[in-house]
């Protein structure tokens, strides 16, 4: 028996991308689409192309820069916002 397979016949190889998160352009996919989008609509629907660009830029930095820290702070923030107040007392 060795050290890398403690229990013979139950070793199951797992493919790498079903263990790492799905990222878009560094940042998480759900936020960098949210925050395209609203940059667009600001950018095209409101005529104002600079506070769009701008918006884009700076959100998808933040996005990636969450993202190096913890590439799963989406859901660590929506499960943050699910629990009340008063059990962190």
């Amino acid at each position: 028996m060795t050290g890398a397979d403690p229990v013979p016949g139950f070793h199951v190889p797992v493919h790498r991308a079903l263990t790492e998160p799905i990222l878009l352009g560094g940042a998480p996919r759900a936020v960098a689409i949210a925050n395209g989008t609203l940059a667009a609509a600001i950018a095209l629907g409101l005529r104002l192309w600079i506070p769009g660009l701008i918006l884009w830029v700076v959100g998808h930095a933040a996005a990636v820069w969450a993202a190096k820290h913890d590439p799963q702070f989406v859901e660590v923030a929506r499960r943050h916002l699910r629990h009340p107040a008063h059990l962190g007392v």
